[in-house]
């Protein structure tokens, strides 16, 4: 163990070299010191708790082109799907019965109207059908701030618009250069979603061709800057049906890949003591216990999938996504996992970030020049 790891873990707050010499630890012994670390920040500052979030992929219809995404719109290659009302409902209905607390709205990016009344609609439905019990994210893209208002006076509480890199150059290496993928509108959309009042989450990939340690160490600054209450990102997973695939022999190895992402939460949670940090799915396209290594490290949410899986072999981000897992099946074995004795499974609780809190009137976003 490095003297200089020790003292950089002492620190309060950390420099961009600090933070590229904790993304660089080789040896396992030195990832178990950095977890250790966040774990001990993670149960002082938020405690062991997990926090269910039923995830319903309501559709895989999407205007967007971004050059590793599965569901892009050039892809012909997908079969196109909107879950049916009936489906939704039993969707609700089961995360209800399961006490979950809270569920996920995601879908493909859409600006148009019928989509817009389409998530309105699904929002109000969640808070008709549990009598306002369940906690609702959304992560549904790009929106006007008359659309976020929309969805916010109708209930939705959170919402996760991930950016995949904070680095200008890469961002314009993974999306078309035209008006519909601007990261400056990635942006200026999280602003005016700090302004309405949810609770703002983002994320970046991890691993992605070309991508260096020092733009992920970017990466970590740019969410503390950006003041953040939530964060989901995970590993970068190629999918063969996009432009970025050309590049899958020249990706660093999945273990290392794991190792990366896994070290990247640890650290987020010590640099943001208090938000919340979701255990990706696309983890456990690297290991099977990926989402659980991920709680370990730091992270306090998970997110059952409970689409019907008659649609979620065609909600492919990635190649290789567990997409039959089932949401029991994943929330029994973490009440089962040696990996995770100690730790605790709320249910029936939104599982707001702690985060928001404090300082319901935090301007960090607002003040991101643009």
């Amino acid at each position: 163990m490095s003297d200089n790891l020790i003292k950089i873990l002492s620190f309060n707050t950390f420099s961009k070299e600090d933070i590229v010499t904790l993304l660089s630890v080789k040896s396992e012994a030195e990832r178990e010191h950095v977890f250790n670390k966040a774990e001990s920040i993670r149960e002082e500052s938020v405690g062991k708790n997990i926090y269910l979030r039923g995830l319903i992929e309501l559709s895989n219809i999407c205007e967007k082109n971004c050059l590793y995404c599965g569901i892009r719109a050039g892809n012909k290659q997908v079969e196109r799907y909107i879950v049916s009302e009936k489906d939704v409902i039993a969707s609700i209905n089961h995360a209800l019965e399961k006490n979950y607390g809270s569920v996920v709205i995601q879908s493909g990016e859409r600006t148009d109207e019928e989509f817009v009344e389409m998530i309105d609609g699904v929002i109000k439905k969640i808070k008709t059908i549990s009598d306002g019990k369940l906690g609702i994210t959304l992560s549904c893209g790009e929106q006007t701030p008359e659309t976020y208002r929309k969805w916010y006076k109708s209930g939705a509480h959170r919402y996760l618009l991930r950016i995949e890199t904070s680095d200008p150059e890469l961002y314009y290496k993974i999306h078309p250069q035209n008006k519909k993928h601007f990261l400056v509108n990635r942006l200026v959309a999280l602003r005016h979603l700090r302004e309405i009042g949810y609770q703002v989450g983002s994320g970046v990939m991890i691993g992605l061709p070309g991508q260096t340690v020092s733009q992920l160490a970017d990466d970590l600054l740019f969410l503390k800057q950006m003041d953040v209450d939530m964060v989901g990102m995970g590993p970068y997973i190629e999918h063969k049906h996009t432009p970025l695939y050309q590049f899958s022999n020249n990706l660093i190895p999945k273990a290392e890949r794991l190792n990366l992402s896994l070290v990247m939460i640890a650290v987020l949670r010590i640099m943001m003591k208090n938000i919340n940090i979701a255990s990706s799915t696309a983890l456990d396209s690297l290991d099977s216990n990926g989402r659980l290594l991920a709680i370990k490290a730091g992270a306090n949410v998970l997110m059952p999938n409970l689409t019907p899986v008659k649609y979620r072999e065609n909600y492919f981000l990635y190649d290789n996504k567990p997409y039959l897992t089932e949401a029991d099946e994943l929330v029994e074995n973490i009440g089962s996992s040696e990996i995770l004795k100690g730790y605790l499974i709320k249910l029936g609780e939104w599982g707001d970030s702690a985060h928001f809190f404090p300082d319901r009137n935090k301007i960090g976003l607002c003040k991101i020049q643009l």
